[in-house]
């Protein structure tokens, strides 16, 4: 990429003359996407010159195709393709009907999209506190949260592991609830033998760079087996069209792009592998965590997780991210705040308290995880963590 400085780590200096980085060592990627991306050249080529001859880079052949590898990946009935994984949960809203007043209950500790699209469909969030070990919401506090306005649950599947999906679809039974899984960290993963995204009433995942499956820039996708909301997703993507402008409800521009199809179809052939690295990594790294008794995200044996980040709990989070920059190895905070304190939602917090999610949020810390991670590589995260 032009116009990018290229720093040699191992020669910077800070201002006392001391080095930044030891000689024998250099800086890791937090997500090491170009590695991948050499591994898929030569089908991410071919992919990307199709589009180019044949033109459709809106609504293409690329996207049926994807669509219907998905929902056979997922063994759901449906899949439709979106603009992001945010578009995806106000596609879903939508098509479930939600109206001003409308409360749809989620987790505060995830990512703003949750409830942004719920405010942004009319409903208000309504936040649930965290378990504090896997920091996917408990469902043990979900139904005293339900009041006569409650019209849906959104679990998010945090860090790359599902939320308990049976208990969450249990208690919307009883009480006649939709679900939306926000499946955008966890797709790939599995919840007691069923894929992730194929768990709920609609489910719900992004194709953002940085994701388990990404693509090169934003898309997303809904699943479900109801072919009554496949209908209304697939209209609310392109306007509320049901034929070429002829709108039978309002809708937004949601369509995936042609090209952002082809490239997750370029790395389709290796995601089954790339899954089963990232468990054989995850549970590699819980091993030496444990060992160097450093705190963790905790997976349930009952589901798999694709570590989509692999967290741990630490003190001084400042100081240790400091620390670890300095040995050229990157951090992340997912997520400094829970959304119940951030200022554009405060107020539809009615002062219940989440001290789980406050506590996760002072000390979660993201470190370097991705399928290409050496094996030395983690060690010398643990090391570095340990002192």
């Amino acid at each position: 990429m032009q116009g990018i400085l290229r720093v040699d780590f191992k020669r910077l200096r800070t201002a006392a003359g001391r080095r930044l980085i030891p000689p024998d060592q250099t800086t890791m990627e937090f997500i090491d996407l170009k590695t991948q991306q050499d591994a898929i050249r030569p089908e991410l080529d071919r992919r990307i010159a199709a589009v180019l001859a044949h033109g459709r880079y809106i609504m293409g052949p690329e996207v049926a195709e994807l669509e219907q590898k998905l929902a056979a990946l997922t063994g759901a009935r449906h899949c439709i393709s979106v603009a992001s994984g945010t578009e995806a949960l106000l596609i879903a809203l939508m098509a479930l009907g939600i109206r001003p007043g409308d409360e749809v209950i989620t987790t505060p500790f995830t990512f703003v999209a949750a409830p942004e699209v719920i405010v942004l469909a009319g409903g208000k969030p309504v936040f649930v506190d965290v378990e504090p070990d896997t920091c996917n919401i408990d469902p043990r506090r979900i139904e005293e949260r339900i009041t006569p306005s409650t019209r849906a649950i959104m679990p998010v599947s945090l860090y790359g592991q599902p939320a308990d999906m049976d208990e969450i679809n249990a208690i919307a039974e009883r009480n006649g609830l939709a679900v939306i899984e926000d499946a955008a960290q966890s797709f790939g993963a599995q919840y007691k033998g069923r894929k992730s995204g194929n768990l709920s009433t609609i489910g719900c995942t992004s194709f953002f760079p940085s994701k388990p499956l990404g693509c090169y820039g934003d898309g997303g996708a809904c699943f479900t087996s109801d072919d009554a909301l496949a209908k209304a997703m697939r209209e609310i993507r392109v306007h509320g069209q049901e034929r070429r402008y002829y709108h039978t409800r309002i809708g937004v521009g949601g369509r995936m792009d042609t090209l952002q199809c082809a490239i997750v179809l370029a790395k389709l052939d290796r995601f089954e592998w790339e899954v089963q690295r990232r468990a054989e990594l995850g549970l590699r790294y819980n091993r030496l965590m444990d060992q160097a008794g450093i705190s963790r995200v905790h997976q349930r044996p009952d589901r798999t997780s694709v570590f989509a980040q692999y967290t741990i709990f630490i003190d001084d989070r400042d100081k240790v991210q400091a620390q670890l920059r300095e040995l050229g190895i990157p951090t992340a905070v997912h997520y400094p705040l829970s959304l119940n304190e951030q200022p554009a939602y405060r107020h539809f917090s009615s002062g219940e308290l989440t001290p789980q999610s406050w506590r996760a949020a002072k000390r979660v810390l993201s470190v370097p995880m991705h399928p290409f991670l050496a094996e030395s590589d983690q060690q010398r995260i643990v090391n570095a963590l340990k002192g």
